[in-house]
């Protein structure tokens, strides 16, 4: 009898833990995006066309971090295609819908961020720790240099091989 209380209490924590689970992904599926309109956008005239190419590829996807907005497939990179085509027929020009979407997103949605005090490190990092390389082994070989023997030292008689 005891067996069949053991494999109840079991069973009804094993239901308890699925319950629990279950409610626990509820606010999950709650913040799900609904899908965007999949049309393709249109463009009035060619000029806007390549303009706005042009702009979405100076721009970056905020999800996929390593692709452009031209490039991306994901949810937020169509809408923020979108976005950017509203913006150029406000007639906001590309610096502005820049500084709109930088707000929003930070700096970290362009290419090529501003030159700025925040970011000279990632501006100039590179180009010092390339320096600091060249003077590391600049130094190393001076060393080298002095501590190697001379000619006049390997002629020695007094040399034991």
């Amino acid at each position: 009898m005891s067996f069949l209380l053991r494999q109840r209490k079991h069973f009804l924590r094993s239901l308890a833990l699925a319950a629990s689970l279950q409610l626990l992904a509820l606010p999950l599926a709650a913040t799900a995006q609904p899908a965007s309109d999949a049309t393709p956008l249109k463009f009035e005239s060619a000029a806007e066309e390549q303009r706005f190419h042009a702009l979405v590829t100076e721009l970056r996807c905020v999800m996929c971090q390593n692709n452009s907005l031209a490039e991306s497939n994901a949810q937020i990179a169509v809408d923020l295609r979108r976005e950017v085509l509203v913006l150029m027929r406000q007639g906001k020009n590309d610096r502005e819908i820049k500084e709109f979407l930088v707000e929003r997103y930070g700096e970290f949605v362009l290419y090529r961020p501003q030159v700025e005090s925040k970011t000279w490190l990632l501006w100039f990092g590179p180009a010092l720790v390339l320096l600091a390389g060249g003077l590391i082994v600049a130094g190393a070989v001076r060393k080298r240099t002095r501590n190697a023997p001379s000619a006049s030292d390997n002629n020695n008689d007094d040399q034991e091989w």
